[in-house]
């Protein structure tokens, strides 16, 4: 008897980090509109809606929930990734959290939950994924970096170097994987409206209360990035394109001390949240 080879799905696999809502689901929904499957993660109960709304664009779509601040939500993701007998074409490591507030101040251990989900699982990923597209000769994977990598933040110490970190790191692989069909782009967007200064905590600061980018319009930016192999887009509005034209000149003192006003708690004036 003939064992006839296995289908192969015509539609290429794409992976979604932080997908259940904002800039992750935006991409994944950019993924899923050029002729994508997803397999998409988020630690949130968000996330099965999301699915659902992704499914309707005719994509197949798998969601895996997983807090990938620890080391066995990471494994499983890659379980499950490695459990779909498909490669992954291009995948978008967006997942990340933020923390407002003066460092003596906040608990040790938010911070440590951004390094570990930002930096820590960010470089996890990265390894497994990379590996296997670089095996195939081709792949293409997206890094959320920010407009606040080139800053020091004041008030957002550990998020911002966090964002530092990822910078170097998409670029220092950009160089490293040259010329080997795998290319890595980083996404740098400014502030865009998400869940992210409600999460941190920053509903009170000038930044948090400002005019924020359309998180599709962002996601449609780096996905075009993305495609055409670019090593880094500052991605949103004109206003953050001119912002990150205008840290590559200012002097890292003078950004800290703007950061500053826009990020200290009470900054934002009375009433809080709108």
């Amino acid at each position: 008897m003939t064992i006839p080879d296995p289908v192969v799905p015509d539609r290429p696999l794409a992976v979604v980090t932080g997908a259940s809502s904002g800039i992750g689901y935006e991409l994944a929904r950019q993924f899923a509109r050029h002729g994508y499957d997803l397999l998409v993660n988020a630690e949130d109960d968000r996330l099965s809606t999301a699915a659902d709304r992704l499914r309707a664009t005719g994509a197949s779509v798998q969601a895996v929930r997983a807090d990938l601040r620890d080391r066995s939500g990471v494994e499983a993701l890659c379980a499950a990734i490695t459990a779909t007998g498909r490669p992954v074409a291009a995948a978008a490591l967006n997942a990340g959290i933020g923390r407002g507030g003066a460092f003596l101040d906040t608990d040790v251990d938010d911070e440590v939950d951004i390094v570990d989900l930002n930096v820590t699982a960010t470089v996890r990923l990265a390894k497994y994924l990379l590996r296997g597209m670089a095996a195939r000769g081709e792949g293409r994977l997206l890094i959320t970096s920010s407009v606040a990598s080139m800053t020091p933040g004041p008030f957002q110490a550990v998020y911002n170097a966090s964002k530092s970190f990822l910078q170097s790191f998409a670029e220092a692989l950009g160089g490293e994987l040259k010329d080997t069909g795998v290319t890595v782009t980083s996404l740098m967007p400014g502030p865009t409206e998400t869940d992210f200064f409600r999460r941190a905590d920053m509903t009170d600061t000038r930044i948090g209360r400002q005019d924020k980018d359309d998180p599709a319009l962002v996601a449609r930016q780096g996905f075009d990035a993305l495609l055409a192999g670019k090593g880094k887009v500052v991605a949103g509005s004109a206003k953050t394109k001119a912002q990150g034209l205008v840290s590559k000149v200012v002097p890292d003192r003078l950004k800290a001390g703007a950061h500053r006003r826009v990020a200290e708690p009470g900054s934002g004036g009375d009433g809080g949240e709108d």
